[in-house]
């Protein structure tokens, strides 16, 4: 049974980008594909350009018949697809050493807002 219908505008996360297009998870059972050529009407070289893994998207549903295991085609084609268009994914790197890069830097960090506040209160 697809409980998706052609044109309806559904919201789901990426949950992977290849260089064929965008995977988005629609909910516990059905996920979705938004083939390249179904993300502008201009020439697209990286998915990656569009959206990021993480983010919540809205996408339309371009073809109603399920797909193999509850696939659906989906498209961002000529639609606002963001949520939030400030949205900026950025990826934090874990260092071997954990939160001590933070315990060394705090009170540097510390001592330069405490000039600085010296500073202005100065100048006024």
């Amino acid at each position: 049974m697809n409980q998706y219908k052609k044109g309806q505008i559904v919201k789901g996360c990426v949950t992977g980008i290849e260089n064929y297009g965008i995977f988005v998870s629609l909910d516990d059972y059905y996920s979705g594909l938004i083939h390249i050529s179904e993300i502008s009407d201009f020439f697209v070289k990286n998915p990656a350009d569009y959206v990021h893994i993480g983010e919540t998207i809205r996408a339309r549903v371009v073809d109603d018949s399920v797909l193999d295991s509850f696939h659906v085609r989906l498209s961002i084609k000529n639609m606002d697809y963001r949520f939030n268009r400030r949205y900026r994914r950025v990826k934090i790197l874990e260092t071997s050493k954990g939160f001590v890069t933070l315990g060394e830097r705090l009170p540097v960090w510390i001592s330069i807002k405490k000039q600085q506040i010296k500073e202005n209160m100065q100048k006024n």
